[in-house]
């Protein structure tokens, strides 16, 4: 392949920027959830984040733990939210609907969508929670 004048310089850039991207590797612990006091949750909440602001500006992750039947408040985000459940048994619900949360379940919830989620009266249940950045509002 020729290049002409400033198209082959260009190329050698871009080269080199794609050949120098950085993986970043976070280790959780479950045992570092810690106690959630935030608004949106009513009942014993934990929540061990693991990809903030500082590391992606594109996304957030975290896990979030509700012991015998917490659950957060109705609620929507400006942004999907993805849902993995890991451990327990949980509710998701939105206006006209409610699904059973077990392990190895996957919730899309589209942006500006009224929701609430949180582990079933008397169990506990865990899932990881994906959303872009945006903001979160409590709507009950």
């Amino acid at each position: 392949m020729h290049f002409h004048g400033g198209n082959a310089h260009a190329f050698q850039f871009a080269s080199f920027v794609l050949l120098s991207v950085i993986v970043r590797v976070i280790k959780v612990d479950p045992r570092d959830r810690t106690r959630s006091v935030a608004e949106i949750f009513s009942g014993h909440v934990e929540t061990l984040p693991a990809i903030g602001s500082e590391h992606s500006k594109d996304l957030r992750l975290s896990e979030v733990f509700f012991k015998d039947g917490a659950r957060n408040r109705w609620h929507v985000h400006s942004t999907d939210q993805i849902l993995l459940v890991t451990e327990g048994e949980g509710i998701v619900a939105g206006e006209r609907e409610q699904h059973d949360l077990t392990p190895g379940v996957v919730v899309l919830v589209p942006a500006n969508t009224k929701h609430w989620h949180g582990a079933k009266p008397g169990k506990d249940m865990a899932h990881w929670s994906i959303l872009g950045p945006g903001e979160t509002r409590i709507v009950d």
